[in-house]
């Protein structure tokens, strides 16, 4: 039996849940309104603690939403829990962000939530927002199995083409589905968001099998790299006294 604190950091929505022997005992996140992840990320996580009245060297691991998805997002989460884990000399591991989305929805398909029709046959897609038309995603079948690799993928109409062409049945979901519910009708569109819930049953499965990371030299999978962006008005040389 574990007693793990999972962090999600990877999209909007900023998440800390608490789970013993994988099964969810606390939850904290914010909603989807903007990115605070900053001020919110460690008050989430000691209200988690006092809830459930221990103290944080009672844990026996830290696992992250280890990506991809928002670069800033998800250095603030692995930056917390690389922090925890050298204060506390616990273990770290490290979670792939879309196959916990992917797991949410397993779960709430099993909690009759959402409903598969086929679940034999079913793919998996979840999808986090990777700026205008693009999303990273990666298939999965329903017992979590991945069907390829992790991709920043630009939507299109031909987008999943084989799958929707088979007649199998596709899930969409996560922030970044609503870019495709036009260019994909056939697909199924279920409201599933990232959260550390999501992380719960897979660190345990980690823990386990002792698949950790080394604290010290983990990075998370952003997929891309950084990229700045200028405004318009200082691209044009122009500063905010301007007229």
């Amino acid at each position: 039996m574990a007693l793990i604190l999972s962090i999600e950091t990877g999209t909007e929505v900023c998440s800390v849940a608490l789970a013993e022997d994988g099964k969810m005992i606390s939850l904290r996140e914010s909603g989807s309104e903007g990115r605070t992840h900053a001020n919110n990320l460690g008050v989430y996580i000691d209200e988690v603690l006092r809830e459930n009245d221990l103290n944080a060297d009672e844990l026996d691991a830290v696992a992250v939403g280890g990506g991809p998805g928002s670069y800033t997002g998800l250095r603030i989460g692995v930056s917390t829990a690389k922090g925890l884990c050298y204060a506390l000399k616990r273990p770290l591991i490290a979670v792939d962000s879309l196959k916990a989305l992917a797991n949410i929805a397993m779960e709430e398909y099993e909690a009759g939530i959402i409903d598969i029709e086929n679940p034999q046959t079913a793919m998996l897609a979840p999808m986090i927002d990777a700026r205008r038309m693009e999303v990273y995603t990666r298939l999965f079948d329903t017992s979590l199995v991945p069907q390829g690799e992790t991709r920043a993928h630009i939507l299109t109409k031909e987008s999943f083409a084989d799958i929707l062409a088979s007649g199998r049945e596709l899930l969409v979901f996560g922030n970044g589905a609503q870019k495709c519910a036009e260019l994909l009708p056939q697909a199924k569109y279920v409201r599933v968001a990232s959260s550390a819930r999501g992380l719960a049953t897979l660190a345990e499965a980690a823990f386990h099998a002792g698949e950790f990371v080394d604290t010290a030299y983990y990075e998370p999978y952003y997929l891309k790299d950084f990229v700045v962006t200028r405004s318009k008005r200082n691209a044009l040389g122009l500063t905010d006294h301007a007229k």
